[in-house]
């Protein structure tokens, strides 16, 4: 059975997941980090065509497969598009081994209480059922925490795990991502907060479900211990969030356990003009180093 299958892989592999997932606010700036400036394209479609492009060049190259890439987050119209002839997500899982996941959240809200939670999500039920039609595996949402601010932190996180509650109804498995700012002040204090506020939601998960989380690396090493463990938590990722390549390895590696799910940092060094021989080589060299950090 292909979910197990899945499943199975997620649970146990030795890699990481990749995140394809920039979206219409982050897609303008990965275009520019890939040597492809605002000036190349006059409306959205255009741009979206070329994000595209470069998601399908990444996918397509020879190291993008399921020895050390376990998966990767797609964007709604990744989802929707076709890779060499298939779509996003059947062509991943049944050519790469890669075990496709969907961005779904919609944005965030304006900073209160020292965070950000996510927009409403219009259509989520429909949007659900037509990923799992699709062949993808999971879903994330993202918000993010600036400041310690507890109850802030609390009300971030409950609405997080009300959203993954809806998500496991309809077969998917959520990855929860309350990312924290690197440069929030008293970053280790948020961290602790974090912690339990996530601790205790995990705790009244119905028997039998589990979720995977992604979080910023925390400033002590093997903080997340106990999420790591347990036994409602599939596995536990990180984001690069910031950090460059070199310095979110080094975190990475200092954490026993957690993987990485990393975005700018995988595709530092690509650009749009590159050969694919040199291409190849730069994105080779990034998920073996990544893979690498991504201690089991």
């Amino acid at each position: 059975m292909t979910d197990q299958a899945m499943l199975e892989k997620i649970k146990s592999g030795h890699g990481f997941i990749a995140a394809l997932d920039q979206s219409g606010g982050s897609t303008p700036k990965a275009l520019q980090l890939y040597g492809i400036e605002k000036t190349s394209y006059s409306s959205d479609e255009e741009m979206f065509a070329l994000i595209h492009a470069m998601r399908a060049r990444i996918a397509t190259a020879p190291a993008f497969t399921g020895d050390k890439v376990l998966g990767a987050i797609l964007f709604e119209m990744t989802m929707d598009r076709e890779i060499s002839g298939k779509p996003s997500a059947q062509y991943l899982w049944e050519d790469r081994g890669v075990v496709p996941f969907l961005k779904i959240d919609k944005g965030l809200e304006a900073e209160i209480h020292g965070v950000q939670i996510m927009k409403p999500i219009p259509g989520l039920s429909e949007t659900l059922n037509r990923a799992r039609d699709l062949g993808i595996f999971g879903t994330k949402m993202r918000s993010v925490v600036k400041s310690a601010n507890e109850s802030g932190i609390i009300s971030c996180v409950a609405q997080q795990f009300v959203i993954a509650e809806d998500i496991l109804k309809h077969g998917l498995v959520p990855i929860i991502e309350p990312e924290v700012d690197i440069n929030a002040e008293g970053k280790a204090k948020i961290e602790a907060m974090l912690h339990d506020a996530i601790l205790g939601q995990v705790d009244t998960l119905p028997n039998g479900q589990q979720v995977i989380l992604k979080l910023t690396l925390p400033e002590e090493p093997n903080f997340y211990t106990a999420l790591i463990d347990h036994p409602k938590v599939l596995r536990v990722v990180a984001l690069s969030g910031g950090y460059d390549q070199a310095e979110a390895n080094s975190r990475l590696a200092q954490n026993r356990g957690i993987i990485a799910s990393f975005s700018r940092a995988l595709t530092e060094g690509l650009s749009a003009d590159q050969t694919d021989e040199v291409f190849h080589s730069t994105i080779a060299r990034s998920i073996a180093e990544i893979a690498a950090a991504s201690t089991p």
